[in-house]
């Protein structure tokens, strides 16, 4: 269920000196800012799983904390639904690229909610901006089409969010080719908000799922463009959006073509405001970083990709982390060349394997296609392969030239990220452990599908529960950022259960741990790592507050079966208080087909906090 505090200590040890022969990754880890966050004890009173009818039919939180001593009742509160209708809009409605509203063919309108009609799962993500004196709500939707509204937010005397009236509007993503299956985000340091397009449609017509069958891309070719497969392209989609709030309070959309095209889960960024850590979301991807030229301005810059050295094969494994460049890039050179929709054939020649290995001059790779054989093209025409070819190919091909250039494109259902400043630790979520993280094997069974062809660099038990890896970040001068990613090592490990013929039936990892493990969320200064889960395997989708320092695991929050409890978020001070957003999304939506829903229920997405805290005592 979890790693012991002796347990991570060993690997910490073995994780450090493991390589010593990798100059790059063979230092201590030192932390690279001796300012910490003020010291916070936050305890709360965890509430039980979900075992009655009423139980699992609602969503339930945690009632009570004790923040510095002192004890404060706090509350899950609703901020916005899909569906709700505001300033002549409506909530998570889809439009075309004419900024149209889409309808379906009965003429309602098309609402990604994740149990309605149309491809997709529904709100995902929100953030809070504090922005011109005023505090605005960005909401990203995770269908293909995606969608993204803005609203502004009113905060009470005593703290509590709602609608501003008369306040929500559509984000435009229309001068960007439109918007893609949103999926996790995060608000910046300089309060704007950062998405993700997950998923991204596979370019290469060959593939095992290309993106003609591809069911998001099929959606978005019906409703977005209407059926003319003359305006769409698979390059369009798979890259991180940023939206901004102008001096005017307007919202300012971009996609940050600069930061590769993969299946964003997140893209997560550091205190300095310019390394960011990208995570992939599927099969066979890659673990991503990227430094931006400038800080706060994310158009430009380098893209690294992860290499897994393995030291530690037990539970969830250890390894040190090398880092391999993809190269520099900026958002106009790779939007300009998105433009043109270009043919997976532009960027690489196939050839068909012979075993594991390929014919003289074609590069061996395993990603999330399988396994290749690929040579680079003269991508630009210009008579020659050169970097400009590899910084195209890097960048709309990003997880298959990590592979080429000899990452680890191993990782499996890699979801949400975040940062403890309190001990200099990143965490990342792996959702199962299995493909291409186990050893020639596919859940625990001997096959060479996942592996045969490429390095086999990770190579470690299966686990279909997941669970958490912590990192510890250093300077690095050759990359140029003092948060570089050193090491993985396993944190909190899920267990498989049985609990046949008792009242957890249904459950298949242990309910006092984590299922499955998806966004997370730090509390600085508290050492409480918050880690949301989307699983089937706890049939109730839990939150849990794991204290770093105890190993105490408190559940604090779970939602309606068939939901999914998606990017918990923490606002430590919002005018001096303290939030944890929390979206359920497709309420009863993921369910048998047997399964007879109650009357009256709501299944509609949601998004809420829980608080508000109060951190008016100072610490004992």
């Amino acid at each position: 269920m979890k790693t012991s505090l002796l347990y991570r200590s060993i690997l910490s040890v073995i994780v450090v000196g493991g390589l010593g022969a990798l100059s790059a990754c063979s230092q201590q880890p030192t932390k690279p800012s001796s300012q910490k966050p003020a010291r916070l004890s936050v305890d709360f009173q965890p509430i039980a799983p979900a075992v009655t009818q009423q139980e699992k039919d609602e969503i339930r939180s945690v009632k009570k904390v004790t923040i510095n001593g002192q004890e404060q009742a706090i509350d899950y509160h609703r901020l916005m639904q899909t569906g709700q209708q505001d300033n002549g809009e409506t909530f998570g409605v889809v439009k075309d690229y004419q900024d149209k509203v889409i309808r379906e063919a009965d003429g309602s309108a098309y609402l990604c909610n994740g149990t309605d009609t149309g491809e997709g799962s529904g709100l995902d993500h929100v953030s809070i901006l504090q922005k011109n004196e005023n505090l605005y709500m960005v909401s990203q939707f995770e269908c293909g089409p995606g969608a993204m509204y803005v609203n502004q937010l009113e905060q009470s005397k005593d703290g509590h969010l709602s609608l501003k009236p008369n306040s929500l509007q559509f984000i435009s993503q229309k001068e960007d080719f439109g918007g893609w299956v949103h999926c996790a985000g995060v608000t910046t340091p300089w309060q704007s908000h950062l998405g993700s397009e997950e998923y991204e449609p596979d370019a290469n017509p060959k593939a095992p799922k290309p993106y003609q069958s591809n069911r998001y891309y099929q959606s978005v070719g019906e409703f977005y463009w209407h059926g003319d497969i003359l305006k769409n392209n698979p390059y369009f989609y798979g890259w991180t959006p940023e939206v901004s709030i102008d001096d005017k309070g307007q919202p300012q959309y971009t996609k940050h073509y600069s930061m590769g095209r993969f299946a964003h889960e997140l893209a997560y960024v550091m205190p300095d405001n310019r390394t960011v850590y990208l995570s992939d979301d599927g099969a066979n991807v890659g673990f991503f970083m990227f430094v931006a030229d400038k800080t706060q301005d994310l158009s430009a810059g380098t893209l690294y990709a992860a290499k897994w050295h393995q030291t530690w094969s037990k539970g969830l494994g250890a390894a040190q982390i090398e880092w391999i460049s993809l190269g520099h890039a900026d958002n106009k050179t790779v939007k300009d060349f998105v433009a043109t929709k270009p043919h997976f054939d532009d960027i690489f020649e196939t050839a068909k394997p012979k075993g594991d290995s390929c014919p003289t001059g074609f590069q061996s790779v395993n990603a999330s296609a399988g396994h290749e054989c690929l040579k680079l093209m003269d991508v630009n025409k210009d008579g020659k392969v050169d970097a400009a070819d590899e910084m195209i190919a890097s960048r709309l091909e990003t997880r298959r030239m990590a592979a080429y250039k000899g990452a680890t494109v191993e990782f499996n259902k890699e979801e949400g990220i975040t940062f403890n400043p309190d001990d200099n630790k990143l965490y990342v979520a792996m959702s199962q452990v299995r493909e291409g993280m186990e050893n020639f094997a596919k859940k625990g069974k001997s096959k060479d599908t996942y592996d045969i062809g490429g390095p086999n660099d990770i190579q470690l038990a299966y686990n279909f529960c997941g669970g958490v890896y912590q990192s510890d970040v250093a300077k690095d001068e050759k990359i140029g950022s003092d948060y570089v990613v050193k090491n993985m090592v396993g944190l909190l490990e899920g267990t498989p259960k049985s609990y046949k013929g008792t009242e957890y039936e249904g459950n298949k990892c242990d309910i006092n741990g984590v299922a499955n493990p998806d966004n997370l969320t730090y509390l600085p200064g508290a050492h409480l790592l918050v880690v949301g889960e989307d699983t089937s395997k706890h049939p109730n989708d839990m939150v849990w507050a794991y204290h770093t320092k105890s190993d105490e695991m408190q559940r604090i929050f779970t939602v309606p079966f068939g939901a999914e409890t998606t990017s918990p978020y923490w606002y430590k001070d919002i005018n001096g208080f303290g939030y944890l957003t929390m979206t359920t999304q497709h309420p009863f939506g993921e369910v048998k087909k047997d399964y007879v829903r109650p009357a009256g229920v709501d299944t509609k997405t949601e998004a809420g906090y829980i608080g508000p805290f109060k951190f008016s005592t100072q610490p004992k």
